[in-house]
């Protein structure tokens, strides 16, 4: 199923060669900068990420996004900064702001620790009151995977072991529910969700998921996750849609995508940057993307990416990058498992083991997402 959206940007991208297209083709920019979600709410597909903008850069970098024409945040409770975004909403936003609150489309995620459904509500409400707001455009359950209730977002045993909770997502999405039956947000959705888990979840809903957010580039395409939530009429975010350069875990045997050769060729023949058209990539594959910034320059030209199409070569080239690497799933060096009855699952002792090996953190939970193949 193609959206209205997905129709506009085929018949609006060019197939012959590099363009930089300066008046409106056939269907206005205003529509190609939206994704139509299955609710009808329209959410600009280039949105301000702000997963690492530490304290004091993120309310700058909000106020920045805000002045040269972003009307998407993307905020987490676990970003652990959601007050000072408000604090930037706050100057912009509402009666008497440059602003109307219907202009904005914000987005928030239920983290692991709120899974059990008697703290969901509790938790939507802590981040409404930190953005300063009195909905949310759509929450989204951050993770499959609950942790041990509590106010530690990262419950640990004594052994640095994550502490999990057999709370199952399903219960958790019940309670999701009840958040848009009080008018406390407009959509629910996904984060980090597989195929099969997504399915799961419409199996049972109510109120659909309208998004699963992943992690997207093109060392990570996701070609077969976006095709089968197109089918489901779930859209698609991509959260480190650069390859998040920055993450605090990587390693120097890594690649970097914006250092790739290959971009940068592409980059030279547009005349713009290698993240623009990583970005205009994902614009044209209809995927929401969030990148993330406090530089007011990138943040600009993070948006300047509707004045040129990617032909179809292009476009099949940068997909051809594809190396099915995921850089968002922290890992550990484990070299023994043990079974804690405290907590109730097997988890892995953040030790190094004589080959050294790295394991993903959660991987013995039961609703870790990444053991299937999409």
């Amino acid at each position: 199923m193609m959206s209205d959206f997905d129709l506009s940007l085929l018949k609006s991208r060019t197939t012959t060669g590099p363009s930089t297209r300066t008046t409106p083709g056939p269907h206005s920019w205003n529509m190609s900068r939206f994704v139509t979600l299955s609710t009808g709410q329209k959410m600009p597909i280039v949105g301000l990420g702000t997963w690492k903008s530490g304290p004091g850069q993120v309310k700058q970098a909000v106020l920045a996004a805000l002045d040269c024409g972003y009307r998407h945040i993307d905020c987490a409770a676990a970003y652990s900064n959601e007050l000072e975004v408000g604090e930037a909403l706050a100057l912009r936003v509402g009666p008497g702001k440059a602003l109307l609150r219907e202009e904005m489309f914000v987005t928030s995620k239920l983290w692991n620790t709120k899974h059990d459904p008697e703290d969901v509500e509790e938790a939507c409400r802590t981040s409404l009151a930190h953005l300063g707001l009195s909905y949310l455009d759509l929450y989204l359950v951050h993770w499959p995977m609950a942790f041990q209730p509590g106010k530690e977002l990262m419950p640990r045993r004594d052994d640095g072991s994550i502490c999990y909770s057999d709370t199952h997502y399903r219960d958790t999405w019940t309670a999701m529910e009840s958040l848009v039956d009080k008018g406390l947000v407009r959509a629910i959705g996904l984060s980090n969700f597989s195929a099969r888990q997504t399915d799961d979840i419409i199996s049972v809903a109510r109120h659909k998921p309208v998004m699963n957010q992943v992690e997207c580039h093109p060392y990570l395409s996701q070609a077969d996750l976006l095709s089968h939530c197109r089918s489901v009429s779930v859209c698609v975010t991509a959260y480190s849609p650069l390859g998040s350069g920055d993450r605090p875990w990587a390693s120097p045997d890594q690649p970097s995508l914006l250092e790739d050769p290959r971009l940068a060729a592409i980059a030279q023949r547009y005349q713009k940057t290698p993240a623009q058209v990583i970005l205009r990539w994902h614009v044209q594959r209809a995927v929401v993307c969030i990148p993330k910034s406090v530089t007011p320059s990138r943040i600009q030209q993070n948006l300047q990416v509707f004045d040129f199409s990617l032909t179809d070569d292009d476009m099949k080239l940068i997909e051809s990058f594809n190396r099915n690497e995921r850089f968002i799933v922290p890992t550990v060096e484990a070299n023994k498992i043990v079974f804690n009855g405290t907590c109730g699952y097997i988890s892995v002792f953040p030790e190094r083991c004589r080959d050294g090996k790295k394991v993903w953190r959660d991987a013995e939970h039961p609703h870790f997402p990444f053991h299937d193949s999409y």
